[in-house]
């Protein structure tokens, strides 16, 4: 077996659709003595520089045919590829079929996953699934002892390096490039699977695939003595995956996690009809809020609780301006994400050489579907994104006393925070900011008194007597069991109440609001996130 050998590349196949570096790793090839198999396009790309290539077609004795769906299904590629060298009957086969052997494939695949982003129909979708391609690439890599595969050409200066300096691939190579190999078409056929449940719009098939590119190994995980890497899924929604970094240092793994929440809490907000900010701390909102200009908005944000903030996210559906720069960089903060900012932005956030910034381009569309996946031991939960919010529900007053315009518009916002709060979540707004939030509590009293008592922490650090809930409605993210969850907003001095519904009690809480004269209002729609 040759594992413990390096294998002179004496014939190569190449077939590639990304056609990157192809001529000059074609080219680098033919200079170390190596015959050049080419198919398509890219045996005329190798042709054009001037370089000697055999067509798959005279190798096969066959021509490529239906629209180019056959050309390399063919024992002289296949047996070329996975014959052990040193196997007598194996090479007696070889010898009997005029099969000679291949020692390197350079494949990538047709782009299955840009066709479904651009939003192709369903005939040219299947068009580019590519059947040659993956095949080739897992006879190469089953036989990796012998058979040097490469899928992506970032790898082609390295395997061009081993050949000149050993005169072939070593074993430790083939190894490498055969892992990524298999790994590559993993998620290829990940994707398509993905795809055609789609299509079918059935959540009930047999076997799920989920897969992504490394996009950075990170230091550590969510603690020091954790791994991580982050992959991105070629999923086409702005955010922390697909944004631009513009400065500061390399996100970590809780740094992710976080700007995704914010991010996605902001883009509920039409950047067009309000700005909106959000910062996160723990993937919790600790203040958000809506205003006329970016800094109105932050500024009302900061307020909720200027005590957490301190290290957290900055989240903004809107550019960013260089007055709003100048007040976020006051606070210590980790990331700021938005669409876009202002050059005079970027320069004064430059002065915070370790701040990072990341631009977006877009808000995300907060009514796309699409997946969420979470580990257990054992298995994955997969469910759809939770893709509603308050403005797609018929709100049903369900107390003597309806809510002023001015409520209902803070429950609106208050309901759509509370979407993003892990549950249990109770969020406290007044004039279109959160001024008290309790998040991930055991019971909804519990959010109830620590968005309370976060108020008056902040209302105390503002110079301000009493809480900052005085006056305030509130949201709930599910329904109140018994009345004591909405007496405890009362107390607080909230004045209207926004929440889904559905309790055996449902009665009892109302009667409970009456009988405290203030507003409800029900949704028929619970937010739970854990």
């Amino acid at each position: 077996m040759a594992q413990g050998n390096t294998v002179r590349i004496e014939r190569a196949l190449l077939s590639v659709f990304d056609k990157t570096g192809t001529v000059e790793f074609a080219g680098a090839l033919a200079s170390s003595g190596t015959e050049l198999v080419s198919t398509g396009k890219t045996s005329r790309l190798i042709a054009e520089a001037g370089l000697s290539v055999r067509d798959i077609s005279d190798l096969t004795g066959f021509p490529e045919m239906m629209d180019g769906r056959v050309k390399t299904l063919h024992p002289k590629v296949h047996g070329g590829l996975l014959a052990v060298r040193d196997n007598p009957e194996h090479k007696a086969a070889m010898d009997a079929h005029a099969i000679g052997p291949i020692d390197l494939v350079a494949v990538n695949l047709y782009p299955f996953e840009k066709t479904v982003a651009s939003g192709a129909d369903y005939a040219t979708i299947i068009e580019n699934i590519d059947i040659g391609g993956p095949a080739m690439i897992r006879s190469a890599a089953k036989n990796h002892a012998y058979v040097t595969v490469v899928v992506d050409p970032e790898d082609y200066p390295t395997v061009i390096e081993a050949i000149r300096n050993e005169g072939g691939v070593p074993y430790a190579l083939r190894q490498k490039l055969a892992a990524k190999a298999y790994a590559r078409t993993a998620a290829y056929d990940a994707a398509i699977s993905t795809w055609f449940a789609r299509a079918l719009e059935t959540p009930d098939i047999a076997w799920r695939s989920f897969a992504g590119q490394l996009r950075e190994v990170m230091r550590y995980g969510e603690n020091p003595h954790q791994w991580a890497a982050f992959y991105a899924t070629g999923e086409d929604r702005p955010g922390v995956a697909t944004a631009r970094q513009v400065q500061g240092k390399t996100l970590s793994y809780n740094n992710i996690n976080d700007t995704d929440a914010a991010f996605e809490l902001v883009s509920e907000f039409n950047p067009e009809e309000t700005a909106a900010v959000a910062i996160i701390k723990h993937a919790n909102p600790c203040g958000v809020a809506l205003g006329a200009t970016v800094v109105e908005a932050y500024r009302k944000a900061l307020r909720t609780d200027p005590v957490s903030a301190f290290g957290g996210i900055v989240a903004v559906n809107r550019e960013i301006d260089g007055e709003a720069a100048a007040e976020i960089v006051k606070v210590f903060t980790e990331v700021i994400v938005a669409p876009s900012a202002t050059q005079e932005a970027i320069d004064i956030i430059a002065g915070k050489k370790n701040l990072r910034l990341l631009l977006t381009g877009a808000v995300a569309d907060p009514k796309a579907e699409g997946l969420t996946v979470k580990s257990v031991a054992g298995g994955l939960l997969v469910q759809s994104r939770d893709n509603r919010n308050v403005d797609d529900t018929e709100l049903k007053v369900v107390t003597k006393r309806a809510p002023s315009d001015q409520e209902l518009a803070d429950m609106r916002l208050a309901a759509k925070v509370a979407k993003h709060v892990k549950s249990n979540a109770i969020v406290y707004v007044k004039d279109g900011a959160t001024v008290g939030i309790g998040a991930g509590q055991m019971s909804r009293v519990d959010s109830s008194l620590t968005g309370h008592r976060k108020s008056i922490d902040a209302a105390r650090a503002a110079g301000i007597e009493g809480a900052l809930t005085q006056g305030s409605v509130a949201a709930s993210d599910a329904f109140f069991p018994f009345p004591d969850g909405l007496e405890a907003l009362v107390a607080a001095g909230a004045t209207a109440v926004i929440q889904p519904g559905g309790s055996v009690n449902d009665d009892k809480v109302i009667a409970a609001a009456d009988a405290a004269g203030i507003a409800m209002v029900m949704t028929g729609m619970r937010h739970f996130r854990h």
